[in-house]
Parts: structure tokens; C-alpha cells; sequence
């Protein structure tokens, strides 16, 4: 059964689909470049969402011999990739389609059908990003961070699920891109500036390169090995601090592996524990409380000073 990050990929997929298949109709009948670059981008948003499907199917493969914590992290990979290879490449090519239509600048055909493309992909991105929208409210709600509400900025740089983050921020881009879109063909057609539709091309392109660079920069940190979050940290030493009185801990460690998948590990003072019952029930406790605080703290691990 799908958890509500995947059902959030899942929503940008079908929308990704019924728009890229829209604005290609649109290019070809209008000839705009803009529109032309804005169906690039939903296909290369289409590719994203698919490659995140795969990942997060692989990351969900059990534990074996070779990965005794399992597969979590295989995401990680998969969200990487379509940040150097799928995002770059398509900014990249955004950009050259408007340096050749700024080149050889022609006046867009049958512009009221490129317009209602355009407004037809603004309902559909809205809607997608409404569902991923509402999902990140939920994980947010009555969190605090440095004492002030968690923005959908922050949460991007805190979140450790790229179904969440990597969505966020396409489907957020998707509706800037077909903002440049529109004032392109608008300028080329209204304006009879012909070369606004290559330079909103640019601008799309840019935008994609942009949104490569943050998932790039947001999922490399997550490979290298990324804690907690703050506020999940927080939580942590609130709970273990709570009554009654366990053995002292004086560091914790935390790990992502994967978006589901949480370590914890807790260096105690020895003499804390006097005996070796007080020990092993100390520790059962301790485990319990952290254990309580997240659902994706899955292995909980002591040493001692």
C-alpha cells in the first residue's frame, strides 16, 4: 500500500503526463518555443516522478546479507540522478531551443491555443502541488523550528523523504516556468517582440537548472549520511529527559537510512547504572522513550564513555 509521500508522486505523475501531452500538442500547432520548452520540462518532470516510483520500490527491498539495514537509501541514489542527469539535461536543452528561436525569431501561430494549454497546465501543476502542499502541512503541524513555524522552504532543506521535497519543488517550478511561458508568447504575439518567446525559453532552462541544483545539492547530503532532523532531535532529548530519571547520556547520534528508516545510537556514563539490573532495565527504557518519538526509528544503539 502506498504511504501519502507516494500517493504525493503519484498525483504529479498523472498531472506531469496530461500536461506534457498538452503543451506538445500546443508547440506543434503554434510553433512557440516557449511552449516548446515548457513541454520538455513536464516531460522531464514525467521521467522524475517514474524514477522515484523505481527508488522508492527498490529502497523498500527486505534486509539481506549484503545490507543487513536494508535498502533504504537506494532512493537517495535515484533522486540524485534525476537531478544531474534528467534536470540539467533538460535546462540545458530549454537554453538552446531559446538561443535558436532568439536566433531566428518568428511570430507564434494560433497563440490563444498555446494560452489555454497554458492555463490548463496551471490547474493541473496546482493541483498536484495542493496534494504535496497538504502533505507537508500535516508533517509540520505543531512543529516548531528555532521557535518559529516550519516554512515549505525550510522543510525542503530539513526533509529527509525526496517523494516530498523533490515534488515541492518541481511542481512549485512547473508554475513559475509556465508564468515565463505565458509572458513570452504574450510579448511575441501582443507586444510583437519576437524574441520574448526564445528568452522565456532561457528563462525556463534556467529554472530547471536551478531546481537541479537545489534537489542535487538537498540529496547529497542525505547519501553522505544526514541526521534527524532539529525538531526530531529535539523531540529525542525531551522525551529521554522526562521522568523518571534514566542513566545519564552524554552524546546522541542519529542516521538516516532512507526516508523510513532512522539510527540512533546513545553513548551513556557507565556509572550511572550501578548495577547490572539497573543497567539492563535502564536501557530497555531508554529505548522504549526513543522508540516512541518517531515510527522510522527503527534500531536504537548504546556505548559507553
Amino acid at each position: 500500500m502506498a504511504d501519502r509521500s507516494t500517493k504525493v508522486v503519484y498525483a504529479a505523475l498523472i498531472g506531469n503526463i496530461l500536461v506534457a501531452v498538452s503543451k506538445f500538442g500546443a508547440a506543434f500547432l503554434s510553433g512557440s518555443s516557449a511552449m516548446l520548452t515548457e513541454a520538455i520540462h513536464s516531460s522531464a518532470d514525467t521521467t522524475n516522478q517514474i524514477l522515484l516510483l523505481i527508488g522508492t520500490r527498490r529502497s523498500r527491498t527486505r534486509a539481506d546479507a549484503s545490507h543487513g539495514f536494508g535498502y533504504g537509501m537506494e532512493v537517495y541514489f535515484w533522486t540524485f540522478v534525476i537531478a544531474v542527469i534528467v534536470l540539467l539535461a533538460g535546462g540545458v536543452a530549454s537554453i538552446w531551443q531559446g538561443v535558436i528561436q532568439i536566433g531566428s525569431p518568428e511570430a507564434i501561430r494560433s497563440p490563444l491555443v498555446s494560452l489555454g494549454v497554458l492555463v490548463l497546465s496551471a490547474l493541473f501543476e496546482g493541483s498536484s502541488l495542493a496534494v504535496g502542499y497538504r502533505e507537508y502541512k500535516r508533517l509540520v503541524r505543531g512543529r516548531k523550528y528555532h521557535g518559529k513555524p516550519v516554512s515549505m522552504w525550510r522543510f525542503i532543506k530539513l526533509s529527509k523523504d525526496p517523494n516530498l521535497y523533490e515534488s515541492l519543488l518541481e511542481d512549485s517550478a512547473a508554475l513559475i516556468g509556465i508564468g515565463f511561458a505565458a509572458v513570452g508568447i504574450v510579448a511575441n504575439v501582443y507586444l510583437h517582440a519576437l524574441w520574448a518567446d526564445g528568452a522565456a525559453s532561457i528563462a525556463i532552462g534556467l529554472l530547471l537548472i536551478a531546481d537541479s541544483l537545489v534537489i542535487a545539492q538537498a540529496t547529497r547530503s542525505l547519501i553522505a549520511g544526514e541526521s534527524v532532523a532539529p525538531p526530531v532531535l529535539a523531540d529525542i532529548r525531551r522525551r529521554l529527559k522526562a521522568d523518571p530519571p534514566l542513566p545519564s547520556i552524554s552524546e546522541i547520534k542519529t542516521l538516516h537510512l532512507g526516508p523510513r528508516t532512522i539510527i540512533v545510537a546513545l553513548t551513556l556514563a557507565r556509572e550511572s547504572a550501578p548495577s547490572k539490573m539497573d543497567l539492563e532495565q535502564g536501557l530497555r527504557q531508554i529505548e522504549e522513550r526513543v522508540r516512541s518519538v518517531d515510527p522510522r526509528i527503527k534500531f536504537v544503539y548504546f556505548g559507553f564513555e
